[in-house]
């Protein structure tokens, strides 16, 4: 007996959410997808939705492609996104589970295309005039995925939205902290105001040669302080949000400003990426529960 439409759409649709989960295998980074902190049912969506973020992202930074190539595959990527709204599913495993996740869950579109922003501004920007330029990049770059958490929670009060955009804003901008050097030889991306650059009599040249000196390190200095303020500013989201969720949220929020820390304490190398040991997470477990 032949299996019906619906039977191979099933088996079409759990191909899809097994090649998103096999990219968060291949590309585990500091993002929530694999954390056994996670309610179960929430793994799968947030491997979706890391898996549209992280193909996205190789668009705008891997490979040799010319700018307009990138932006040109990025707007396909706007374009799929239009394909769900409308009420069709585009037949691209990653947009099949994404349809379907958006769909059950109820999920906005909006957070999905700010992403596609930020991608394209990589293209495009690669330094920023001022602190508020800086933060504008961070509010399509990093709080699309504190707003989709939260929605896929049903927790999406205002003022959970609020603090959930200051505590992924400083966890770009500590993101930023860690992979000075790296941004800069790999992509000539200075993700640090220039204004500020200049104000602390910092240019580009002591990014280039690692120059770890006084004025970059109260340059640096500067910025670890405003990040922690605003990690601090969204804290109270982490009791805000109770159940095995709140508990990751208060993980990555004490994570965030114990790499802090160890970035304020580094001494001779102000571009060297830091490293969380046993006892720092002994702290945050502690600090969380």
């Amino acid at each position: 007996m032949n299996a019906g439409p619906n039977h191979s759409k099933a088996i079409d649709l759990a191909a899809a959410y097994a090649h998103c989960q096999a990219l968060v295998r291949a590309h585990y980074e500091n993002f929530p997808v694999a954390s056994r902190l996670l309610p179960r049912r929430l793994r799968q969506p947030i491997a979706v939705i890391y898996a549209f973020a992280r193909t996205a992202d190789d668009i705008a930074d891997e490979g040799a492609l010319d700018a307009e190539t990138r932006l040109t595959r990025l707007a396909e990527y706007d374009h799929r996104l239009d394909t769900i709204a409308a009420g069709e599913t585009p037949d691209e495993p990653i947009f099949l589970a994404l349809a379907d996740v958006i769909r059950r869950h109820a999920l906005p579109l909006r957070p999905l295309h700010d992403l596609l922003t930020a991608f394209r501004r990589d293209v495009s920007t690669r330094r920023h005039a001022d602190f508020p330029a800086l933060l504008d990049y961070c509010r399509y770059s990093a709080n699309p995925i504190g707003r989709l958490l939260l929605h896929l929670m049903q927790a999406d009060s205002a003022q959970n939205l609020a603090h959930s955009d200051a505590i992924c804003s400083a966890l770009q901008l500590i993101n930023f902290l860690q992979d000075i050097a790296q941004d800069y030889h790999e992509n000539d991306r200075i993700y640090l105001p220039q204004d500020e650059m200049a104000r602390f009599g910092v240019d580009d040249s002591d990014i280039a040669a690692g120059r770890s000196s006084p004025a970059l390190r109260r340059l640096l200095q500067h910025q670890i302080q405003r990040a922690r303020a605003m990690m601090r500013e969204g804290q109270p989201l982490g009791c805000a949000v109770g159940g095995r969720f709140g508990l990751q949220l208060r993980m990555t929020i004490n994570g965030g400003l114990r790499i802090l820390d160890r970035l304020e304490a580094r001494q001779d190398d102000l571009f060297g990426r830091p490293r969380l040991r046993r006892r720092d997470w002994l702290w945050m477990v502690y600090h969380s529960l």
